[in-house]
């Protein structure tokens, strides 16, 4: 996956979180990153409660409403509220510092989402796939569509602020400590998968999920480290969640803004399985995809 020269852009990222390279200072960062963001979101759920009551925001523990999907998701802005406070108050650097220069970020996300946009409409002029039985109408297309510049700002926020954590702040810090790249490629890419392990929800898919979510945090972490910058990895997230939260979302979770149903839920092993697959694969076009659009 890299060569001893493939990951030179990586330290500009790290070369600032070498100053305070001891662990005991990531760790205490975390639970103050964890607590900032547990106490923020309660605060945020009761205040947003209060002044919409009603039937609008039921459903904030599944995200099965629209307010409850926007709160839900723009909660996890206090991620990286957290990450800012960790940074300065434990390691003496800027938010800036984990995320990488402003302009080049830009230049990258927008370089990539262009690719993954041709990438998604060349997917688009493939022939149809069968899903088995037809995807249900979850939202009005007016409705959908009405909500749909709040949910782009609220994805962003969200994937934004997963990668900011884990592919930022825990993955430089572990970098600066550490420097063969197993330790910092894999080690945040198994707290990513941690979190998406759902045996109550994935039944015997749970395994299969997770693996995906760490896979995945891998290709991050690596096109991260060949960039420079959290860009890339910041779009490849966004464009994955976009599809997974806003056009063909689950029936049991988080299904708030999309605008249909896929007709099976996420334990389903015999229906989930071969999706899993395409999955896999569509990760790893998209990961090549993004390595294209950076290669200098």
């Amino acid at each position: 996956m890299h060569d001893r020269y493939s990951y030179r852009a990586h330290e500009a990222l790290v070369r600032y979180a070498r100053h305070q390279p001891a662990l005991w200072r990531l760790m205490l960062g975390l639970v103050l990153v964890a607590s900032v963001s547990f106490a923020l979101t309660a605060a945020l759920q009761v205040v947003v409660a209060g002044m919409f009551p009603g039937d609008w925001l039921l459903g904030l523990a599944d995200g099965s409403t629209p307010g409850a999907m926007l709160v839900l998701l723009g909660s996890f802005a206090f991620l990286s509220l957290g990450v800012a406070m960790a940074a300065r108050l434990f390691h003496q650097r800027g938010f800036a510092t984990v995320t990488g220069h402003l302009r080049p970020l830009l230049h990258q996300f927008g370089r990539v989402s262009l690719y993954l946009l041709g990438l998604s409409l060349l997917l688009m002029a493939l022939p149809p796939y069968d899903m088995g039985p037809p995807m249900t109408r979850n939202l009005p297309f007016w409705t959908w569509f009405g909500l749909l510049p709040l949910s782009i700002a609220a994805v962003l926020v969200q994937t934004g602020s997963e990668e900011i954590l884990f592919r930022g702040y825990i993955q430089q810090a572990l970098a600066a400590r550490f420097r063969h790249p197993a330790v910092w490629l894999l080690a945040p890419s198994a707290l990513f998968a941690l979190g998406h392990y759902l045996p109550t929800e994935a039944g015997d898919n749970a395994l299969v999920i997770t693996a995906w979510a760490g896979l995945f945090g891998v290709l991050m972490a690596d096109l991260t480290a060949r960039a420079g910058t959290l860009g890339p990895a910041m779009a490849v997230h966004f464009f994955n969640n976009v599809t997974a939260l806003l056009l063909f979302g689950s029936p049991t979770s988080l299904n708030g803004l999309a605008l249909y149903l896929i007709p099976f839920d996420l334990a389903d092993v015999q229906a989930l399985r071969p999706w899993m697959a395409v999955d896999f694969l569509l990760m790893g076009v998209s990961w090549l995809c993004a390595r294209l659009a950076i290669r200098r």
